[in-house]
């Protein structure tokens, strides 16, 4: 990389900043709010240690929460549960967040015309490039410091704090290397974007199940997020396999830089297929189904694989229950069975199989939004396709999408189950996916509103995932109360197999959906469209 090759870097990176800086805060307040609450909370939820042995039992008793969180060295002190609550989980964050500015700033930019003006000023080839890993760089290093620093002033040991926020920032520095090299290989912006965010999703299931199911210590450093998760603060405080993650970054990012120059302006390294000499698309529906096959086809591989991960867990549950001691306390009293348990990891796993449904049912729901923001809506409502029927399309397509991912999960997962002494069969598994559908389906409804009544507020559509898996998977952590709880819908969703199976949940699930879709249809059929 020559001097001439980044001329204009630091005027870019200024105004860069002063236009897209205020993009940082969400991803800035979320690992922080994540680590400050487990501060804030454990010492008034856990005060003795009676209280905090229990919790040990219940994190132990849903494996699936490894997935998430990583292993719990220690939960007996308050810088110990922060640390499993908040490292893995907070660097996804700070990962996902410079993803989406990396891409923004790289292909983004030329996939809206916006780099082409840029270009045609004093500007190098690698500067946006370079600007735009600044970006993400500086992005993280205010995760951390901001996460650390506020941690330990809220009341966490400043050792602990400051590692936990470097695991973070180490985390985005990583993962804006692999967005750099993912804008020179994706054929737009969003292409490059599923490829960075596929390959951290694979990266943080496949880290939370080799954890789980205590693979060999090699594994653990064949994954970058396993070095994260090595440094252990709180129960080791390790900062040395930080540098693992910065020479990582590094190398990465050149890669990326490296690729530049082998692609065309506009153009990624894998280029679009061209489409057909004259168009087959017949109606609305055709069309939704055209504009998401690529990701309809990539989120179907992944569920078959998640479906493998918890099917895995589910046929070894039983022993991995056994093996845990606070829990041989708990069944020896009879305050619970292992059947019991089975049950209630089986609903929550498939629960969390439905949080990662409704993430590509809102994406397509999204996709609405930018075909209208790129004037393409407005040619295909020029003809007899009225609104409703355009904007029923899209949403059948993500319903039936989000049920498809949700029940292939589920018949692995039956599989898996049916084929181990657990308790639990094919048809409740498969059930108990079913069930859980319409909560789904709630998520995607919320998304729908926002987008067919207030497309201006269009970040809201997350709001519907980013609350149902705070709900269903933290919040038992916190001890919050029913009502709170109760704003997830898969906290409404029935346990099959339990006894006394309250199925009423699923008709306050079903008000809900129509709700939002009224909302979403009434709006989107009189407002403007851009």
């Amino acid at each position: 990389m020559t001097v001439a090759s980044i001329a204009g870097t630091r005027p870019l990176l200024k105004a860069s900043l002063h236009h897209e800086g205020r993009t940082f805060a969400p991803w800035i307040v979320l690992p922080t709010a994540l680590a400050v609450s487990s501060v804030l909370v454990y010492p008034w939820l856990f005060p003795d240690a009676l209280e905090r042995k229990a919790f040990a039992a219940t994190v132990g008793a849903n494996p699936a929460l490894g997935l998430i969180f990583g292993p719990a060295y220690d939960l007996s002190t308050t810088d110990g549960f922060t640390a499993w609550r908040s490292l893995a989980l907070g660097g996804f964050i700070a990962a996902l967040g410079v993803i989406f500015v990396v891409v923004k700033a790289s292909r983004g930019q030329e996939d809206s015309g916006q780099a082409e003006l840029l270009a045609s000023g004093v500007l190098g080839r690698s500067s946006r490039l370079l600007v735009a890993l600044v970006m993400a760089m500086m992005c993280s290093v205010a995760i951390g410091v901001v996460s650390g620093v506020t941690t330990g002033l809220c009341g966490g040991a400043w050792g602990p704090s400051m590692l936990l926020g470097a695991g973070f920032t180490v985390t985005g520095w990583m993962f804006a290397a692999v967005a750099v090299v993912s804008a020179q290989v994706g054929a737009d912006a969003r292409a490059a974007t599923t490829i960075s965010v596929s390959l951290l999703g694979v990266l943080f299931i496949l880290r939370g199940f080799l954890y789980s199911v205590s693979a060999p210590t090699w594994t653990t450093w064949a994954n970058p997020l396993g070095w994260i998760q090595e440094t252990r603060p709180a129960t080791g405080d390790h900062w040395w396999p930080l540098g693992l993650g910065v020479a990582f970054a590094v190398m990465v990012a050149g890669v990326g830089f490296a690729l530049q120059v082998s692609r065309d302006f506009g153009q990624g390294l894998i280029p679009p297929k061209p489409g057909p000499r004259r168009g087959r698309i017949g109606s609305p529906t055709a069309l939704a189904i055209r504009l998401n096959r690529a990701s309809i086809a990539s989120w179907s591989v992944a569920f078959i694989g998640l479906g493998v991960v918890f099917g895995y867990f589910t046929r070894s549950v039983k022993s991995l229950l056994e093996t845990n001691p606070a829990l041989a306390m708990v069944f020896a009293s009879g305050a619970a069975s292992p059947a019991d348990l089975i049950s209630a990891f089986v609903t929550t796993i498939l629960s969390l199989v439905g949080i990662i449904a409704s993430v590509a049912g809102v994406q397509i729901v999204n996709r609405v939004r930018t075909e209208e923001l790129e004037d393409r809506t407005e040619a295909v409502l020029a003809t007899s396709v009225a609104r409703v029927r355009y904007f029923a399309a899209s949403v059948l397509v993500a319903f039936l999408a989000s049920a498809v991912f949700l029940l292939v999960a589920g018949v692995v997962v039956g599989v898996f189950a049916s084929t181990a002494d657990i308790g639990i069969g094919f048809g409740n598994a498969l059930l108990q996916a079913v069930v859980t559908v319409p909560a789904t389906w709630a998520v995607i409804a919320f998304a729908v509103a926002v987008i067919g009544a207030r497309p201006m507020a269009r970040p809201a559509i997350w709001l519907g995932v980013l609350v149902s898996f705070v709900m269903t998977i933290l919040g038992p952590s916190f001890k919050l109360p029913g009502w709170a709880l109760g704003f997830s819908p898969f906290h409404h969703v029935p346990d099959v197999a339990a006894t006394g199976t309250d199925w009423w949940g699923l008709l306050w699930i079903g008000l809900v959906t129509v709700g939002f879709l009224l909302m979403g249809f009434t709006g989107f059929r009189r407002r403007d469209i851009p």
